[in-house]
C-alpha cells in the first residue's frame, strides 16, 4: 500500500504566516513586513502567501488582531462593577501590547473587520451601557479608554532620556536635574505613570457616572 511522504517542513497555515509577520514586526517594524521576507522566513515561494491573504494589510490585519485576542474580556461578565472592570482591562490591554509596540499603529486604525478586536469594543460598550452609561457616553469611553491605552503602548517616557549626567545642563533645564535617573527606573516610570493616569480617567469618569439622571 502505497503511503504518502510527510513534508519535510510543515504545511504552509495562516498561524505560521501570522506568527512570522509578528515576529518581524516585533524585531524591525511594520515595514520590514514584504512577502519576500515572509516568503523566506517560512521557506516557501511568495505566491503560495496569496492562497492565505490577499495583501500585506491584511496580514498585518491579522498581526493586529492576533494581539487584540489576548487581551482579557472575563471581568466585563464576571459581576465586576464597571470601573473595576475597567481597571482590569486596561491592564490586561496594555500587557499584551507590552512586547508588541510595533503593531499599535496598526490597532490605532481602529477594528475595522478584525474579530478579536470586535468582540473587545463589543463587551466595553456592552458592559458600560448595562451599567447604566447611555450609549452615546459608552462609546465615548471606548474610544478614550482605547486612545490611553493605545498611547501608553507607543514608547516609553523615561527611556527617551539618556543616563547621561552631563546630558541636561541645569542653564539651560534648571529642572531636569536629576532626568539622566530616569532610564534606568523606566519601567517604574511608565507603569507609576499609567496607573495614575488610569486611575484620574476613572476617577473623573465616577463623578459623570453620579451626575446621571436616574434611569
Amino acid at each position: 500500500m502505497w503511503r504518502m511522504a510527510r513534508p519535510r517542513k510543515p504545511l504552509l497555515s495562516r498561524d505560521r504566516i501570522i506568527e512570522a509577520a509578528g515576529a518581524l514586526v516585533d524585531a524591525e517594524g511594520l515595514e520590514a513586513v514584504s512577502t519576500r521576507r515572509l516568503a523566506a522566513a517560512l521557506g516557501v515561494s511568495g505566491p503560495s502567501l496569496y492562497n492565505h491573504f490577499r495583501t500585506k494589510d491584511e496580514i498585518l490585519d491579522a498581526v493586529a488582531d492576533a494581539v487584540s485576542a489576548r487581551v482579557d474580556l472575563s471581568m466585563f461578565d464576571g459581576g465586576q462593577d464597571w470601573r473595576a472592570a475597567l481597571h482590569a482591562w486596561a491592564h490586561s490591554y496594555r500587557d499584551a501590547l507590552a512586547d508588541h509596540p510595533n503593531i499599535v499603529p496598526v490597532l490605532a486604525r481602529g477594528p475595522g473587520r478584525r474579530p478579536a478586536g470586535l468582540r473587545l469594543a463589543d463587551a466595553v460598550f456592552g458592559a458600560m451601557t448595562a451599567a447604566g452609561w447611555p450609549a452615546a457616553q459608552a462609546t465615548l469611553i471606548g474610544a478614550l479608554m482605547r486612545y490611553f491605552i493605545l498611547g501608553s503602548a507607543v514608547a516609553s517616557f523615561a527611556g527617551g532620556f539618556v543616563d547621561d549626567r552631563t546630558a541636561y545642563d541645569p542653564a539651560d533645564y534648571p529642572h531636569l536635574g536629576r532626568a539622566h535617573l530616569l532610564a534606568e527606573r523606566g519601567r517604574e516610570v511608565d507603569e507609576g505613570a499609567f496607573e495614575t493616569g488610569l486611575a484620574a480617567l476613572l476617577d473623573g469618569l465616577a463623578l459623570q457616572y453620579e451626575a446621571l439622571p436616574a434611569p
